[in-house]
């Protein structure tokens, strides 16, 4: 049974959360328009990725009525979201992926792990993996830099995910690294990867919106520079074929006993 994902491209107004909030319900209704059952969202969507935000009043877990706009499309769509925000609890604060799903609560599911350079003036690192299941399909969650570590998608793979969710804010001259990423992440474990690329302000970020398939090959992409929507079907059976002819995944070593040093 496949899982419908639409992976967000768009801009976020830096500091303007219930400008953002709202902007996510369209998205997410457009999403559900798409035939999508769940959409990923870019990372810090809900305040944009600026400096000034992040050290600002950011959201609080304390109470989620913030997100009333976005809940509301979910429940009006039966949509699943993956909003990735800034959010503070109690003293900290993480980037953190949001699930809305139809009649349940907001639930914080996975704070960012790898944090990049100045993020770690602002965020605690996550210290675990999050693995969701939607109509039946494990995903991996991940946000933007953790993609960066070949172990981190395949955590996810061994837990079983058929994809590898990526919410990401990428800057001008970084798009071949990032898909390179993302084709390496795919290929390696036999998995789909899903990645949602915020655009614009402050820096000029480049979007990238994409979905890789099991052999690593872009299936889909967002149209260059503009906002949009990534649509693509993950196919559970695609990656057992692809794990079968590839046997990169079966036949990896746990351990590879200590290693020898000649001089």
């Amino acid at each position: 049974m496949t899982l419908r994902v639409a992976a967000v491209q768009a801009e976020a107004a830096p500091g303007e959360v219930e400008h953002n909030v709202a902007a996510a319900a369209g998205w997410i209704r457009a999403a559900a328009d798409s035939g999508a059952e769940l959409v990923v969202f870019p990372e810090a969507f809900t305040t944009g990725y600026s400096p000034a935000a992040f050290a600002g009043t950011l959201p609080s877990a304390d109470d989620l009525g913030w997100l009333a706009p976005a809940q509301a499309a979910v429940e009006a769509t039966g949509t699943v979201a993956l909003l990735n925000t800034p959010l503070r609890d109690g003293r900290s604060a993480a980037l953190v992926q949001l699930v809305l799903r139809p009649g349940a609560s907001p639930e914080p599911a996975y704070a960012k792990q790898h944090l990049y350079a100045e993020e770690r003036r602002w965020f605690t690192a996550g210290d675990h993996g999050t693995t969701l299941v939607v109509d039946g399909t494990r995903v991996g969650l991940s946000v933007c830099y953790d993609a960066n570590f070949p172990e981190h998608a395949a955590a996810a793979a061994a837990d079983g995910a058929t994809a590898y969710l990526n919410s990401g804010a990428y800057f001008p001259g970084g798009a071949a690294r990032r898909d390179l990423h993302y084709a390496a992440r795919a290929l390696d474990n036999g998995i789909y990867v899903v990645f949602a690329g915020l655009l614009g302000a402050p820096y000029d970020f480049i979007g990238g919106a994409g979905v890789w398939d099991p052999e690593g090959r872009l299936v889909a992409r967002a149209p260059e520079g503009v906002e949009g929507l990534t649509v693509a079907d993950l196919d559970p059976a695609r990656v057992a074929e692809v794990r079968a002819s590839q046997r990169m995944w079966a036949d990896r070593r746990a351990d590879l006993g200590p290693r020898r040093e000649l001089r």
